[in-house]
């Protein structure tokens, strides 16, 4: 077994496989800010396979996203209100969410994507893998220098990252059936 498979397995059921450090994490999380830079992605494995290098240029950053519900309450009482019928469904997911959270706070960077760390019973935990487009490091590297061109600023408020396609439903749904989910 290699040391990203080894880290994978890990993750699989992290309650267990880590433990206390596990426990420690969350507790360590929950007190603090909601978006935070840190210095190495929390797992490795997941981190390389979106595109991340232990370089100059790539940031790491872990947005704290709370857990709600995701339709109109229930009235506790009384009449019943005029538009009780409706439900509104949020369409974006907690990753999406996550990801347009980091390009606000950072607006220089793009986003490359993202992966999901860890949750509880009140918050998802994520980590976005950022890029300084404008480092002579990003700019001079052939794999990931496409990410320097003008045209991908913004690309998280476009639905163009992985989470936001399969929120859209382009990853999954093609074909008969589908015409209309693409704008």
């Amino acid at each position: 077994m290699g040391f990203y498979q080894a880290i994978r397995e890990l993750y699989k059921n992290p309650k267990e496989n880590l433990g206390e450090l596990w426990k420690e994490r969350l507790i360590k999380w929950r007190k603090g800010k909601s978006i935070v830079k840190i210095e190495k992605p929390t797992r490795l494995d997941r981190a390389r396979s979106i595109g991340y290098k232990a370089k100059k240029g790539f940031i790491v950053i872990r947005v704290r996203i709370k857990r709600s519900r995701r339709k109109k309450e229930k009235p506790a009482g009384g009449r019943r209100p005029k538009k009780y019928g409706r439900r509104k469904i949020v369409s974006k997911s907690y990753q999406w969410i996550a990801e347009e959270r980091a390009q606000r706070k950072y607006t220089n960077l793009n986003v490359l994507g993202s992966y999901e760390v860890a949750k509880d019973g009140k918050y998802y935990w994520f980590e976005v893998i950022l890029i300084d487009p404008n480092r002579p490091e990003i700019k001079s590297d052939p794999k990931i220098n496409w990410i320097c061109s003008p045209k991908h600023k913004g690309r998280v408020f476009r639905g163009l990252t992985t989470a936001g396609k399969r929120s859209r439903g382009i990853l999954t749904k093609k074909g008969i059936g589908a015409e209309k989910l693409r704008p």
